[in-house]
């Protein structure tokens, strides 16, 4: 049986339910619970406050018989360095906490959450979508245009 999906954007009273989203996201990509700090929400809605207010935040739910299923954040990319490049040249937007709880997997929300974070970033003239994919999100980000760029790191622990 096909569901009833439905896409809107997020009230900022469900901050908590998207920083929930957010926690069990790192859960269920096995980051022990022991490295999560204990002040998670408090971090999380300080976090979406201030991305709010200075960073044309928005965060978007799936709801299947008017129950929250899923959620997904964006926001303009602050980036790692000196912003130096004209704004028409380089405005990104960073996508984030994509999460959808697992019985509902598998049946397009992620994408269409995703599909919306993407139109409110091109409708704030950003000129590139950003995220990092874990494993399971990777196919659903290339099926809708997402290329792997060139980001390296190496681990120090």
């Amino acid at each position: 049986m096909k569901l009833d999906i439905q896409v809107r954007e997020a009230f900022p009273h469900e901050d908590s339910l998207i920083a929930e989203h957010f926690y069990q996201m790192w859960l269920d990509n096995e980051v022990p619970a022991n490295s999560i700090k204990a002040d998670w929400l408090k971090i999380t809605l300080k976090f979406i406050k201030q991305a709010r207010q200075e960073l044309a935040y928005k965060a978007f739910v799936a709801l299947v018989e008017e129950q929250v299923v899923g959620s997904a954040s964006c926001q303009i990319f602050t980036g790692l360095y000196p912003h130096i490049l004209q704004e028409t040249y380089r405005k990104y937007g960073y996508i984030w906490g994509v999460y959808v709880e697992p019985p509902y997997r598998g049946q397009g929300i992620a994408k269409k959450l995703t599909g919306m974070a993407v139109a409110h970033l091109k409708s704030l003239g950003c000129t590139r979508a950003m995220l990092h994919a874990s494993p399971s999100g990777k196919p659903v980000y290339s099926s809708l245009g997402f290329s792997q760029t060139n980001e390296m790191w190496l681990d120090l622990i």
